[in-house]
């Protein structure tokens, strides 16, 4: 026979409907805290204390990209980095040699430094790119570009923050980076004129400045590594709609806003129901294309004639005797001897396009500058930076010498992966944002590297 009572206590029932509401409430706190509204008012908080460490310092504000550019406005960005924190993660600590971040030298010297503004998200005091990637970066070029300068050859980081191991086995790397920057055979006396001084590093963040009588003088270039956001060790609930580097990872959050597109419409994207903001943000950003006019080609130095740029108008006025665009239809070119469009698609299948095309460029660089070596060269791509600069790399890797001049003979030469590196440098320190991907330089070596056919 069964209990005598035959109801079940409260305490037996389960109540999924209930345990779900209270999840689903959760979720949408914390999206609610996560809001774009939120973040853009996180944002405009740390562009405040970035600019308070530029005027403590009198020095100016440089982006490190692509985050940093959130925490300045554009009247007030004096120029752009691109150190990852990859390169600092633990075990991993490299000088890149695809971002030798050479653009700084000048701007530097002009100044006597400047303030490098980045951001992290939740929890960290600040990213690894400031308290590691740059560090190596100022040491690597105090070593090589001014010998004798012993003062500022030991690497210095950030205090109490990292254990004394790591530390160490980050200064025992630092001898092998200055082998590989000189292995790039740049002109190290003219990078020490760029520069004029060694570099001199501290710390901004909402914690400390460090050291805390350090500024500006004579005998150094003062980089302050400048970490915009307050540091939050809970969830973003408790912290009244304040978001730690809410800049950051805004492919997710941002709906195609781009930072001069929030800087210049500051007011209507605050004053905009959440709810709104796609749609708003879908408008800004489509006048702000129609009014942002392609910028001018780059020249690849030392050659004289190769040019790099992005977007399909670029050569609207005719200014450029040939053109490869590494997106255009290869349809669109039929009856132009001057042009050649390589039809490649975006992102990695692009990469795996290119290598089918290079070939092609090969024929065409060879058939017009074998002809006339003096005729300019335009190789465009969608951002300007991935496919373009692959294509420039097996182009100057193929056909050009170490003074940059064009020589048709060297096509048949065999060609390392430390050649490569070095023609890469090349790209690297005539356009700072050139970014070719992983995917894109594999082609571009297999290619290079494949045994001749002759």
């Amino acid at each position: 026979m069964g209990s005598s009572d035959p109801f079940p206590t409260l305490e037996s029932l389960h109540f999924p409907s209930a345990q779900l509401s209270i999840s689903q409430t959760l979720s949408s706190l914390r999206r609610s805290a996560l809001s774009v509204a939120n973040r853009l008012q996180s944002i405009e908080t740390d562009a405040t204390f970035a600019q308070e460490v530029a005027d403590h310092y009198g020095l100016p504000l440089v982006a490190n990209e692509r985050c940093g550019s959130w925490y300045i406005p554009p009247m007030a960005k004096a120029g752009s980095a691109y150190f990852k924190s990859t390169d600092g993660h633990t075990g991993q600590w490299d000088f890149s040699l695809r971002r030798l971040n050479l653009q700084l030298l000048p701007l530097a010297r002009d100044h006597g430094g400047c303030v490098i503004v980045d951001s992290t998200r939740r929890g960290k005091l600040m990213p690894d790119a400031l308290s590691k990637t740059i560090p190596i970066w100022s040491a690597v070029l105090n070593r090589a570009l001014f010998p004798s300068a012993t003062a500022y050859h030991p690497i210095r980081l950030p205090p109490d923050y990292l254990g004394a191991s790591e530390e160490a086995q980050i200064e025992n790397r630092i001898e092998g980076f200055v082998h590989s920057l000189k292995s790039l055979k740049l002109d190290l006396d003219n990078l020490r004129q760029q520069l004029g001084k060694p570099i001199q590093i501290a710390w901004a963040n909402r914690t400390y400045f460090h050291p805390e009588d350090l500024h500006t003088g004579d005998e150094y270039n003062l980089l302050v590594l400048c970490s915009a956001s307050r540091r939050v060790h809970g969830a973003e609930m408790s912290e009244g709609g304040y978001i730690q580097g809410a800049g950051d990872d805004s492919e997710a959050w941002a709906h195609g806003l781009t930072p001069p597109v929030f800087w210049n419409n500051q007011a209507i994207l605050k004053s905009t129901p959440e709810d709104e903001l796609p749609g708003l943000i879908d408008r800004l950003v489509a006048e702000h294309k129609l009014l942002d006019v392609a910028k001018d080609a780059t020249l690849i130095s030392p050659t004289r004639n190769l040019y790099i740029g992005s977007g399909a108008g670029i050569n609207d006025g005719g200014r450029y005797d040939l053109v490869i665009d590494c997106n255009g239809s290869a349809d669109a070119t039929e009856g132009n001897a001057k042009r050649l469009n390589l039809g490649c698609d975006s992102g990695k299948l692009g990469s795996r396009d290119l290598r089918k095309c290079l070939d092609k460029v090969r024929e065409f660089i060879g058939a017009h500058l074998g002809a006339d070596s003096s005729l300019s060269v335009l190789v465009t791509c969608e951002n300007g930076k991935d496919l373009s600069a692959g294509t420039l790399l097996a182009i100057v890797c193929l056909f050009y010498n170490d003074e940059g001049g064009f020589d048709a003979s060297l096509s048949k030469r065999a060609i390392s992966k430390q050649f490569i590196r070095q023609r890469l440098a090349w790209l690297v320190s005539s356009k700072h944002d050139v970014n070719p991907s992983r995917a894109t330089l594999q082609s571009v070596n297999a290619f290079l590297m494949q045994p001749p056919d002759y």
